[in-house]
């Protein structure tokens, strides 16, 4: 099917259809289950699926248009490079909250309200993990960073150079990327998400 204009509705002749779920390894942080599902094709298996908690990132933006970051360390991957603050939400906590309160922890920077960017799914053939992007307009320092388990250095980087960085391959993870991107490209967030100071 080939597409020339703005993207069609639910075509139920594409849809993947789901029978059952069943979890193979089950913990806080992660979640692995088999989904029985029916290819359009419709050849019917069963397909891992990885389930994961709710990401909430923020770019932070001083008067300078510097950018908050940290440059840091990734084992999994055996990779240096600059990440923007961000973690996992806890259970029933706002995306917005965790932002800032990530913010603070891992920068000692505390952040003027932020505000949603929007909310994507980096890699969703296989894993769901939401990713919530959002934007600050400047900070204060008001303490070290708190968060020695995510330890980087902190440092206020010139928007300008962010372009470089990622041509270098030095700035990781897709949150990062999709919300550095976005400012460069002149994006304005589309909506005000709940305000928070960080202190929580």
């Amino acid at each position: 099917m080939v597409m020339t204009e703005a993207a069609p509705g639910r075509l139920e002749e594409l849809r993947t259809r789901v029978f059952g779920e069943r979890a193979v390894y089950d913990n806080r942080w992660v979640r692995v289950t088999l989904v029985d599902i029916q290819t359009p094709d419709g050849e019917r298996f069963e397909h891992h699926v990885v389930r994961l908690k709710t990401v909430a990132i923020a770019a932070v933006v001083d008067e300078r248009d510097r950018v908050l970051m940290l440059w840091r360390y990734r084992f999994v991957t055996d990779e240096w490079g600059w990440e923007l603050p961000g973690g996992i939400s806890e259970a029933g906590e706002d995306a917005g909250v965790t932002a800032a309160r990530e913010v603070l922890e891992e920068t000692g920077w505390r952040p003027e309200p932020l505000r949603h960017l929007f909310t994507f799914q980096p890699m969703p053939g296989m894993v769901d993990t939401p990713h919530a992007l959002f934007v600050g307009r400047g900070a204060e320092k008001v303490a070290e960073p708190t968060d020695l388990e995510e330890a980087g250095v902190v440092d206020w980087v010139p928007l300008a150079r962010v372009r470089e960085l990622i041509a270098r391959g030095e700035v990781l993870g897709s949150g990062s990327l999709v919300a550095l991107l976005y400012l460069l490209s002149g994006g304005e967030p589309a909506e005000t998400a709940t305000e928070s100071d960080g202190a929580e």
